[in-house]
């Protein structure tokens, strides 16, 4: 998990658009973010596999 100061800075709005640090709600981690669901790739796995995001499932073929 991210410090506490860095959440708080990625929350505070940027000076210019290009810093926009874009972090999962969950756990604040930064790497692996996906927009759609404002997850990371960790919690999104989790969430998905627990069946709590409508729409998704594991894949088998």
């Amino acid at each position: 998990m991210a410090k506490k100061s860095v959440t708080a800075r990625a929350a505070k709005p940027p000076k210019f658009a290009s810093r926009v640090v874009r972090r999962c709600f969950r756990c604040s981690r930064k790497n692996g973010y996906m927009r759609d669901f404002d997850l990371c790739r960790i919690c999104f796995r989790e969430f998905a596999n627990e069946g709590t995001i409508p729409g998704i499932k594991k894949s088998s073929w």
